[in-house]
């Protein structure tokens, strides 16, 4: 196997991925690695996917600082960052990367929402609230529904993030 074969293995793991098989994608993100280690898209969705599953919070760390260093100017690799930040309940540093993954791509409306999220552990409820805001206006036909949920903004909009997660049954923020 030649290592531009990741290629392969990583959009196919995609597709497992957006099917449901997470074994199989997960395999499939391995291979892409062991093929090309610093790939900073496979270190990103990988990582990024095992913050989302709550999974392995130290290597998704290290994957997408990893990421971050070889693609410093990607909003989305930043927002990862500061996602598992937030994850790992480290909201100031969160805070940091969410400010710049939005600078580096204001209009993404999954930016703002997530900018949105940690403004409000921080206490900056205002500012959160003006993030979600931004969020929806952002939405376009084209905007991924799978990865933003309108309605969810809604209601964060109108009693706050902590009332959401509890509704959820999510995990609070830890104050």
């Amino acid at each position: 196997e030649q290592p531009s074969q990741w290629r392969v293995y990583f959009a196919r793991g995609i597709t497992y991925e957006r099917r449901g098989d997470w074994a199989a994608a997960e395999a499939d993100f391995r291979k892409a690695l062991a093929l090309s280690p610093e790939q900073p898209s496979v270190l990103n969705y990988l990582g990024y996917s095992l913050v989302e599953r709550r999974e392995n919070f130290d290597e998704a760390l290290d994957m997408i600082k990893r990421a971050v260093g070889a693609r410093p100017y990607d909003g989305y690799i930043r927002d990862s960052l500061g996602w598992v930040y937030y994850r790992l309940a480290r909201y100031e540093d969160a805070v940091a990367e969410m400010e710049r993954a939005v600078e580096l791509l204001p209009l993404e409306p999954v930016l703002n929402d997530h900018l949105g999220d940690t403004f409000w552990a921080v206490g900056r409820l205002r500012e959160a609230r003006f993030q979600w805001r931004r969020a929806l206006s952002f939405i376009t036909d084209d905007t991924d529904l799978d990865e933003l949920n309108p309605d969810r903004i809604r209601r964060k909009l109108e009693v706050g993030l902590d009332v959401v997660l509890d509704e959820e049954g999510g995990e609070p923020i830890q104050k």
